[in-house]
């Protein structure tokens, strides 16, 4: 849902600021997340247990040694993951302008081509969350984190159209890279340490994007977008490294 979001986000940020002005494209989201928070108040039903005495349990069981290779390896794929994830989705409006330069200058056609992007690359999500329901989660997520290495490298120098199908490849990994982190906590994590394992991975994530969108404009600044991708591919292949730890598991048994 979040990478569908921006997807709607980018194609109508580009639409208000052609049809109103570049202030409505705060204000008008502004307005949207009050009605969401109001809605969320009326239609969510209340809890009647707190998570940590429920009796659930983690699907797959890991001695302490090994789950502690496990929270390292959540913890750092979640960093490195939001800064990828902020650094493109934050940084792909100056640069598919910049890479579309002489091709196409409307905003409102530059939002449309972003929204087709973040569109289409929301639908991986879907795809892998059906292959982990089948498959272990290291061979998938170490599948997904290979592909972005190659694809940023291309989307470092591509320009125009070449640089439209280029991102598009790399969105696609960068949002299929998403739900893993969620993934190995409901794997992994038993009830009753659940709630504060995601809770710090929230804190991890939050932070660490709140620094990448506070570091693009001094990155960009300096290096340029094409160094700027070019680091983005070195942080895969550390992810890549970190993720290649995640132990053996069988694949999930569904529920008849």
């Amino acid at each position: 849902m979040s990478c569908a979001a921006s997807a709607l986000a980018a194609m109508l940020t580009g639409f208000l600021i052609k049809w109103i002005a570049w202030r409505a494209a705060f204000a008008v989201p502004a307005l949207l997340s009050v009605a969401c928070g109001l809605w969320f108040k009326f239609a969510c039903p209340p809890e009647t247990e707190a998570p940590a005495k429920r009796k659930g349990k983690s699907t797959v069981s890991l001695p302490p040694s090994m789950l502690a290779r496990v929270l390292i390896v959540m913890t750092v794929t979640a960093a490195t993951g939001s800064i990828l994830f902020n650094l493109t989705t934050n940084g792909n409006s100056q640069l598919i302008a910049e890479r579309f330069s002489g091709v196409v200058n409307d905003p409102a056609v530059l939002g449309t081509l972003l929204a087709v992007i973040y569109t289409i690359a929301s639908l991986a999500q879907v795809l892998v969350g059906k292959l982990l329901d089948r498959f272990a989660i290291r061979p998938i997520f170490m599948g997904i984190v290979l592909f972005q290495i190659p694809l940023l490298m291309l989307c470092a120098y591509a320009e125009g159209w070449w640089f439209f199908v280029a991102m598009l490849g790399v969105m696609i990994f960068i949002f299929g890279a998403v739900p893993f982190v969620d993934v190995m906590i409901v794997r992994y994590i038993d009830d009753h340490s659940r709630s504060r394992v995601a809770g710090i991975r929230l804190a991890v994530s939050l932070g660490i994007s709140s620094c990448a969108v506070w570091l693009l404009g001094p990155a960009v600044k300096v290096l340029g977008f094409q160094h700027l991708m070019i680091g983005m591919g070195c942080l895969s292949f550390c992810s890549l490294l970190v993720v290649s730890l995640l132990p053996s598991e069988p694949a999930p048994v569904k529920a008849p």
